[in-house]
Order: C-alpha cells, then sequence, then structure tokens
C-alpha cells in the first residue's frame, strides 16, 4: 500500500504491459499506408493514377489503379498477419497468471495487471513478471536463488537477500499490513547499477539501503526457493528487460534500397522519354499540316487553351502512356517470394532438433536474400556458442599438475616433488568451501537427507553462482564447515571469498589477474605455467589461494564488514576498501581447469564462416578469462593467431595510445593474423572519441572478442559496423533478452531457442535450436534467396522496358499522337497475369547449385552470378498487318513468348511446376486473347480487340514473324551462354558440374539369380553418398 502521508507524491507509472508490435488496430492503415507509399513505384502509381483521374490519358485509370490496389492490399495482409504473430506472443506474455497480494489475501490476475506498489508472490521455477524489491522468502534469513540467463546469458545460480525488517514478514496477512516508502532512481537500462533508498514506516522508522541483492529483475528465474514476495518497482517498459530492447523498426534489405535506387534511375528515364516525345510533337506539328490533320482537327476549346498548359497536359498523357516501365507487381512479386519463401526454412528438415523437437522459426521474412550477403556475425557466448555446462578436468596444486582420472587425481607424469598433504587438504577445502552452490531442497527432504542408511549418497542438484563452482563442487564434496562470510564475486575483483570458523580461515578463488598478484607465497610461477597450459588447452582457469587470521585480525575485519554493509553513502565503495584489506597476502595453493562443453559442431561452423569470408566477433557479457578461453577452444581464436588485448583502460590517454600501439603492430606484423580481446570499460572509452582508430584495428583483425559487455553496447558496436562507410551487411545471433537490442540492430537477427528465456526468439528475424545450423541457413537458404531475388528484380526491369520501348518507338510512326499500341485490358494483365508466375515460381524454386555442394565448399557463398539482360525486341515493319490494334498484337505476343522464354533460359532446377507455369502462361495468354477477341462483351465500353487476335493467328506471315523474332532475341543470349561457359566458366558454373552420379549394376553375391544396383554421388572427386538396390532377375528389364 502507499503510504497516507504528504512525503509522497502520486506519479504515473507505466502498466506492466510488454509491446513488441508495431501496429495497433486504430494505426495498422494509416501507419502501413505511410510505410508503403515510403516505395518509390508504389508513390509514383498513386501519382499516375491521379493524373489518369484529372486529365484526359492515353488510357483509363484502371490500368493504374487496379494493379495498385492488388499490390496494396497484397502487402498489408502479409505485414498484418506478421504483426498478428507478434500480438500473439506479447498477449502470451501480458496475459501470463499471477498472484498479488489484495485485501489481505492472494489475489490471481493477469501479468499485464500488476501496477507498482503491488506486493507479488512468485513460485519456484516461475519468472519474475516485474522488476521487484525481494522483501521475504520461504527461507528465515529472506534469501532467495535466481538464475538470469535470459538477462545476461549465464544460467548460474545468483543468491538475493531482503532486509531484515521484511525478511520476517513470510505471511500475506503481515504483507498486507506492510506500509513503506521505495525512493529509487528514474529506470535506466543499466542491468549492473541499481541505487535506492528505502525508508520503511512503523517498523521502527528505520532508513534502510537497497542494492543489486534485494532487486529481482523481470526475466529472470526463482530457483531452489519454494517461494517470494517482492514489491514491483519499475513495470512493463520500463523495466530493465525491456529498455535494453531496441525499438521495433522496419528493417529494410539492401535489396529493397537498391530496387528503390534503380526505380529512380528508370523514373528518369521515363521522364526523359516523356519530356523527348512532348518536344518532338511540337516539332513535328511546327508544320501547318501536322498540326491539325483532316483526322484529327481540334476542338475550339484546344485551338484557344494555353501552350503551357497544353505542353504540360501532353507531357502527362506521354507520361502515363510509358508509365509501366515502372513495374508496379515488382513489389507484390517481392513479398509474396519472401512470404512463400520463408516456409521452406521451417520445413527443412536439416534445421530441426530432433532433442528438443523445435524447428526453424520465421518471424520477419522482409530480410531472407540479406542471409546470402553477410560480411560480419556477432555472437554471444553463454548458450549460444556453448551449452553451459561444465565439467572439472585438471588441476595444479602446490605446483603439481594432476587430472582427473575416473574421478580420482592423478600426477600428471612421474614427479620428484613429494606431494604436501597439509597443501593438498588445504586445496580441497577451498575448492569446497569457497562458493555459493545451493543444494536443490526438493532433494534433500526427508528422514535420511541426501545420505542412505546405507551410507551412499543420493544425487544431488547443485544450483551456483558460476558454472565453475558447480563443476568444483561437483568434484569435491566432503567437507562440512560453517561460513561466516562470504566475500561476493564482482566484475572489478574478479574473485570471491569465504572466511570459514575452523581456524579462521580465508578461502580466495579468481582469475588469476587477480590472484597471483596478491599471492606472497607459495609455487606461484610453477602455477602460471599450468594457468597458461590449462588455458592453451581451452580449459576455464580460476586460480586458488588462502590466508590465516589471527583473532585480533578477524575481530577487526568482522567489525568493518559490517560498518561497510550497513554505510547508507558510498556503500559499494566501501565494501571494496574492506575486501581489499582481506584479501592480500595471500598464500597460493593451485588452479583448477574447468571444461565449459562447447555446442555440437561450433568449430566447424566458424571455420566455415571464416572460409566464406565472414568475420566472426564474439560479444559476451563474460570475464576475459573465460571469455578467451571459449574462444580458443571452439576455433574463434586460432593457437597461432596473435592476440592482441584493450582491456583495464580507465582513461582516454592510456586508450588512444593502447590503440596506436595496436594499429603499428598490426602493420609490422602484417603477415600474421590478429585477434583482438576488448572488454566494456575499454570500449566505451575507444567509442568516446577515438571510434575511427578503433575501427582501423577491429578491421585488420581476423576475430575480435567483445567481454564484459552491457546489452546496449552490444548493440552500440554492431551499429558502429554497421554505419562504418562501407555498409556491411550484419547479423546478430543470442539467446537472451541480453542480446536483444544486438539482435534488434543488425540487419539480420537470428535468436536461439535456449533453455532459458523466449525473448531473444520473439524479438528476432529468425530462430534456429542450435549454433551450427547457421551455416546451412546462410550457405543454402542465404545464397538460394539472394540469386532468386536479384534475377527477379533484373528480371522484371528487362521485362518491362521490353514492354514499354515498342510503345516509345511506335510514337515515331503515329506523330506522337499519344496512340497507344497495346490495349489496356493487355496493359492491366501484362504483369499481372501474362508474365508473373514464370518468374515468382523460378524465386521460389531455383537451384542453380546443388545445396551439398554449396554447404560444402563455403567459398561460393561470395560468389554471386551477375545476371544478364538482353535487350528487347524492337519491331519496325508493319506492312505485314491490317492494321493499329492487329500489329500491336503481334508485338505484344512477341513479347510475352520472349521474355517467359528468357526466364526459361536462366533457370536451371525444373519441377513439374516450372514446366506447367512456364508453358502454362504461354497458352493462358493465347486462350485468353481467343475469348477476350473472339466474343463480345456488354460490360466492355469499347471492344477494339474484336477479332483482332484470331485474324492475327490466322495469317501464315504473322506466325513466321512470330518465331523469326522470338529466336533472334534470344540467339545471342544462348550463343553468350554457351561460349562463356565453355572459354570463361564461373566459379558457380564450375560448381554446377561438380556434382557427378554414377550408376552401375553387377551380380550380387548375397544372393544367387539376384543383381545388385549402385548410385554413386560424388562432389569435386569426393563421395558424398551410396544408394545400393537389389533385385531378382525377373525384376530386370
Amino acid at each position: 500500500r502507499f503510504p497516507q502521508h504528504g512525503h509522497y507524491v502520486p506519479q504515473k507509472f507505466a502498466d506492466n504491459r510488454i509491446i513488441s508490435s508495431k501496429y495497433t488496430v486504430w494505426n495498422f492503415v494509416p501507419k502501413n499506408l505511410f510505410e508503403q507509399f515510403r516505395r518509390v513505384a508504389n508513390f509514383y502509381f498513386l501519382i499516375i493514377f491521379l493524373v489518369q483521374l484529372m486529365i484526359d490519358t492515353p488510357t483509363s485509370p484502371i490500368t493504374s489503379g487496379l494493379p495498385l490496389f492488388f499490390v496494396i492490399t497484397v502487402t498489408a495482409i502479409k505485414q498484418g498477419y506478421e504483426d498478428w504473430l507478434r500480438h500473439k506472443a506479447d498477449n502470451e506474455v501480458n496475459g501470463a497468471p499471477v498472484y498479488v497480494v489484495r485485501s489481505g489475501g492472494l489475489v490471481k490476475t493477469r501479468s499485464k495487471n500488476i501496477r507498482v506498489g503491488d506486493i507479488v508472490r512468485v513460485a519456484k521455477d516461475e519468472t519474475f513478471p516485474v522488476d521487484l524489491v525481494l522483501l521475504s522468502s520461504d527461507r528465515v534469513d529472506g534469501s532467495c536463488h535466481v538464475t538470469t540467463a535470459s538477462l545476461d546469458g549465464e544460467t548460474n545460480l545468483k543468491t538475493h537477500v531482503a532486509v531484515p525488517e521484511t525478511a520476517v514478514l513470510q505471511s500475506v496477512a503481515n504483507l498486507d499490513k506492510l506500509v513503506a516508502v521505495i525512493e529509487c532512481q528514474q529506470p535506466e537500462a543499466d542491468l549492473y547499477r541499481y541505487h535506492f533508498i528505502s525508508k520503511y514506516f512503523e517498523i521502527k522508522s528505520r532508513r534502510r539501503p537497497l542494492g543489486p541483492e534485494s532487486l529481482l529483475l523481470r526475466g529472470a528465474r526463482l530457483k531452489n526457493t519454494k517461494e517470494i514476495f517482492g514489491v514491483a518497482v519499475y513495470t512493463g517498459m520500463e523495466t530493465k528487460m525491456a529498455l535494453n530492447y531496441k525499438s521495433k523498426s522496419q528493417k529494410r534489405s539492401a535489396v529493397e534500397k537498391s530496387m528503390n535506387s534503380f526505380l529512380i534511375i528508370y523514373l528518369i528515364i521515363l521522364l526523359f522519354e516523356a519530356i523527348l516525345s512532348t518536344i518532338l510533337k511540337y516539332a513535328w506539328q511546327a508544320e501547318e499540316k501536322w498540326d491539325e490533320p483532316w483526322y484529327n482537327e481540334k476542338t475550339e476549346h484546344e485551338r484557344n487553351s494555353s501552350k503551357i498548359l497544353r505542353f504540360i497536359s501532353d507531357f502527362l498523357a506521354f507520361l502515363v502512356l510509358y508509365n509501366f516501365i515502372i513495374p508496379i507487381s515488382l513489389y507484390v512479386t517481392v513479398e509474396m517470394q519472401k512470404f512463400l519463401g520463408s516456409f521452406f526454412i521451417g520445413w527443412d528438415l536439416d534445421l530441426y532438433h530432433e532433442e528438443t523437437n523445435q524447428r526453424a522459426q520465421v518471424n520477419t521474412s522482409d530480410l531472407n536474400e540479406e542471409l546470402g550477403q553477410v560480411e560480419y556475425v556477432f555472437t554471444d557466448k553463454t548458450g549460444t556458442l556453448t551449452e553451459n555446462e561444465m565439467q572439472f578436468r585438471e588441476c595444479s596444486i602446490n605446483g603439481i599438475k594432476y587430472q582427473e582420472v575416473n574421478g580420482k587425481l592423478t600426477p600428471e607424469g612421474f614427479s620428484e616433488d613429494s606431494p604436501d598433504g597439509n597443501r593438498h587438504e588445504l586445496f580441497l577445502k577451498a575448492v569446497c568451501l569457497c562458493h555459493t552452490v545451493q543444494i536443490n531442497a526438493d532433494q534433500t527432504d526427508g528422514a535420511d537427507g541426501p545420505w542412505h542408511a546405507n551410507g551412499i549418497t543420493s544425487p544431488l542438484e547443485y544450483y551456483a553462482s558460476s558454472p565453475d563452482e558447480k563443476a568444483l563442487v561437483e568434484a569435491a564434496k566432503r567437507y562440512l564447515y560453517k561460513l561466516l562470510h562470504v566475500l561476493e564475486f564482482d566484475p572489478n575483483r574478479r574473485r570471491m571469498s569465504v572466511i570459514v570458523e575452523r581456524e579462521k580461515l580465508l578461502f580466495t578463488k579468481g582469475a588469476e589477474s587477480s590472484i597471483l598478484p596478491r599471492s606472497k607465497s607459495g609455487e606461484i610461477d610453477k602455477t602460471r605455467i599450468h594457468v597458461d597450459e590449462f588455458a592453451l588447452k581451452g580449459l576455464r582457469t580460476l586460480c586458488v589461494a588462502y590466508r590465516r587470521f589471527t583473532p585480533e585480525e578477524y575481530q577487526e575485519i568482522g567489525k568493518r564488514l559490517h560498518e561497510a554493509r550497513t554505510a547508507l553513502q558510498q556503500r559499494e565503495e566501501r565494501l571494496a576498501d574492506v575486501f581489499n584489506f582481506i584479501e592480500r597476502d595471500l598464500e597460493l595453493l593451485g588452479a583448477t581447469g574447468v571444461e565449459d562443453k562447447l555446442q555440437e559442431k561450433v568449430q566447424e561452423t566458424i571455420e566455415a564462416l571464416r572460409l566464406a569470408g565472414i568475420k566472426v566477433w564474439v560479444l559476451t557479457g563474460d570475464k576475459h578469462e573465460t571469455a578467451v578461453s571459449v574462444s580458443l577452444s571452439c576455433g574463434h581464436f586460432h593457437r597461432t593467431m596473435n592476440i592482441l588485448e584493450l582491456v583495464q583502460h580507465k582513461s582516454d590517454s592510456t586508450c588512444a595510445e593502447q590503440l596506436r600501439q595496436l594499429a603499428k603492430r598490426i602493420k609490422e606484423d602484417h603477415v600474421i593474423q590478429h585477434g583482438l580481446v576488448v572488454d566494456g570499460t575499454s570500449l566505451s572509452l575507444a567509442l568516446r572519441e577515438h571510434e575511427k582508430l578503433f575501427m582501423e584495428v577491429c578491421k585488420n583483425c581476423s576475430a575480435v572478442l567483445c567481454c564484459r559487455m552491457a546489452p546496449l553496447q552490444k548493440a552500440k558496436v554492431v551499429r558502429l559496423l554497421k554505419t562504418s562507410p562501407e555498409k556491411p551487411i550484419t547479423l546478430a545471433i543470442g539467446d537472451g533478452a541480453n542480446d536483444v537490442s544486438m539482435i534488434q540492430e543488425a540487419h539480420v537477427g537470428i535468436g536461439i531457442m535456449g533453455k532459458e528465456g523466449r525473448q531473444a526468439v520473439r524479438n528476432s528475424d529468425y530462430a534456429i535450436a542450435r549454433f551450427k545450423f547457421l551455416s546451412k541457413l546462410l550457405f543454402v537458404h542465404g545464397h538460394f534467396y539472394y540469386i532468386r531475388i536479384a534475377t527477379l528484380v533484373q528480371y522484371f526491369f528487362y521485362k518491362n522496358v521490353c514492354f514499354i520501348t515498342p510503345q516509345f518507338l511506335y510514337q515515331f510512326f503515329c506523330l506522337f499522337s499519344q496512340q497507344t499500341l497495346y490495349d489496356s485490358v493487355y496493359l492491366t494483365l501484362y504483369n499481372i497475369c501474362f508474365t508473373s508466375l514464370p518468374v515468382l515460381i523460378y524465386s521460389l524454386f531455383e537451384q542453380h547449385v546443388h545445396p551439398h555442394v554449396l554447404q560444402s565448399k563455403p567459398v561460393l557463398y561470395r560468389y554471386v552470378c551477375p545476371a544478364s539482360i538482353p535487350t528487347g525486341a524492337h519491331l519496325h515493319n508493319s506492312e505485314l498487318m491490317f492494321g493499329n490494334w492487329t500489329f500491336g498484337t503481334l508485338v505484344f505476343t512477341v513479347m510475352v513468348i520472349t521474355v517467359t522464354m528468357k526466364m526459361a533460359l536462366e533457370t536451371h532446377f525444373w519441377t513439374w511446376i516450372n514446366h506447367f507455369v512456364t508453358w502454362g502462361s504461354i497458352v493462358f495468354y493465347f486462350i485468353f486473347s481467343l475469348f477476350y477477341g473472339g466474343i463480345i462483351w456488354p460490360f466492355l465500353h469499347t471492344q477494339d480487340m474484336y477479332f483482332v487476335f484470331v485474324q492475327l493467328l490466322s495469317s501464315g506471315s504473322a506466325w513466321f514473324a512470330i518465331i523469326l523474332i522470338v529466336v533472334a532475341c534470344l540467339f545471342i543470349d544462348v550463343v553468350k551462354k554457351v561460349l562463356y561457359r565453355h572459354l570463361q566458366p564461373t566459379s558457380t558454373e564450375k560448381a554446377q558440374v561438380m556434382l557427378c552420379f554414377f550408376f552401375c549394376i553387377s551380380p550380387c553375391s548375397c544372393m544367387k539369380g539376384s543383381y545388385c544396383a549402385f548410385l554413386y554421388c560424388f562432389i569435386d572427386g569426393n563421395l558424398l553418398f551410396c544408394l545400393g538396390i537389389r533385385s531378382y532377375c525377373s525384376d530386370w528389364h
């Protein structure tokens, strides 16, 4: 409840709805129309349609209005359907059931109904619906454990604690009586900054500081705790998870942007033709006999009208006459190709993950062709490259290296050093005690607890604040100690410590860079060598040390810790000072090596991306050492690669100096491959004033690793590359909510269907179950989509140039009288019916190279075969024709056959559907023309085409002209293809002949009277697969 005091000023807080959709019911029509009319072709045809309505033009307004309406409607339906899917996903989240404390009891409501100040109950394994301040849990100390995999990508367990005053309020009745004020900062996106001051009334009137240990973030999941109660402080789009999302913007592919550029060029050509025709018309009419011929006398209004107005009117009439050079149906065909083509990704069984029963998912089909142009891949680490499952492998104790063999530590090789039993015991104690691991309470319930009567332990489920801790505790778990103090891990110290009751010992573990400098004794040099060896094997390393306290030292430490933890101001700084005071003068015990299990075929996928010319950047929130280890193990960094570092910089000057040294080093060692490691702090400094220098260093590195990255920093790095002068196509892939900003920023965003959370999947353009599927998604689907869409766009411009060029040339024969060469029905149906299906089917099924070849040879990903566009046929001879419409129909017939046959020449992968639509389009044109011109249609105002097509087909010379002109138009294309394929074959053409099949039949030795047939498939000399068939002699004919 809010307090009834003057201190509280009512504010308008956001509701708890999460919105990832673009449209609403109210703004869909205006917003969608605005986006569609941003396209040059749509806006142009709208203007043409209005012009046709306002002035007398050679063609009917229907010729522009009907195709425009069709395009706008189909596109709106497609985009509306995709946004409906986003609404559906949002409703699942917003409608999730939650329990809040109201009127002295628990009330079930929906997530979207939570308001700031509501006390929310969350049970085990549930996700927090809002950002909560922890009030109490089922534990006496008010602690709970959560995983934040969907926020920072880590499935590790983190401990959160309530303040003592509210930790005792474990009943709904007591919580309902709670009156308190929480003062907090305005919502901000930084996941790692929390500053609250909580003042409680009616509970001793004490002011209590609240830090990160009391805040439970939306998207995190409650673990190993039966239930908790928390008060909502940030809701809906003001939660930290939502603030790390980028605003939903319309991504546009590079092909779509280039289409607008091409359309502008063709619009300039159109304007030139219209102006030239208008000028030539008036130049021709300068002669008196052509100004007003007997068959075309002017009206009185035309004689008295202004010459300027007549010039403008004639210009607009020519503009309408030639307007079909702009392909209106291009956009709708592209939209249909993208929408229908996206289903093939979901249907691909090679992208199906059987273990989790998950198929590839397409959330946005607008970017299919972008998958074939990717130059940079930005990937998360945890949950994307790795499974986040740790296994203990090796350790170094007192300078002696050990390996785990069958559950036992075995010294590596023969060592003359006698093992120090005390050091070994201390090392194992440190591993067992220096952690925040919790045991699943559900498995320890019962009379015997985890121990059976026969002394055998039952399997325990561990939850840890670090995956390394879980692996180490599982490796050694026998010692029983009481913890006095826990010095939590933080990214600045890069270590954690515990103080145990017996002998007042401090055990510390952490990165070697934070432990070794603080160690004053022990086998420091040998341990450092062993740590380097572990790292070279790709193991995650930790160093372990200890320190003994005298009773006086321990009393002083306890006093200083209490003062720092209860401080109201500069609490974090005071705690850091005390931790540094405690963790000094350490005695080094050894180091551990833990393996982080990679996902299947990660190394092969990264290597394939590298061969395809794609640079891979790893962006992770993990610490420096861990990230480097995983990069080495997954093949992102090679063993022979020179690793450069830009880390731990606190000022602009030191960061700039280091960047200059790295740039100089790269130039001097230009032969060697370089890898760059940069942390979040140094990255912020580099991007502030030294962006150009930083980009120069990054582009000269084969691989880049960014660690300790905040979610918005990931997006900033992607944007930096995306907006660089080269304008490369970027792809981001991740599995957690911390990757959403990066996924939304990149040209193409891919979500991994991980074990925790669905935020990345919901906000991505595509979703796959495993990182290994990325290779086929790019090399096969992406390559095909790009080739298909590029050919589709070029083909549309080609067939429309063929369509309108005869119309332009025809004006020279009709004295620029604006006489149309084609009938209005043909003008309307040319792009919609007669020539649309062949190219659409081509763009859905074409496979210019076998998919196995594309996947086995990633270098083909970078090669795109330039499509050639032949010149359209120009018809000049009209002597054989009996009139204007007959001549125009002949031209139109030749054109339809020519552009359809051109598409057939470009097709490499023929299916029955291709045959049906290719030859069916030509047949449909003939049948339609016979019916259209052979019957008197009562609903048509005029019917100039009556019996024209029948008359045309009855002429032998017309058939001869059609065949001759079609062959002449396509002959050059055929000769060119044959010569180039044999004399200068491209990489794609070479790949097309790599796939060779051999079929042989031989007597079968396994059964008398039978024969075996074998089908062998070779790619570039390597056997891809072999199929065997056995049959009796009587079966062979």
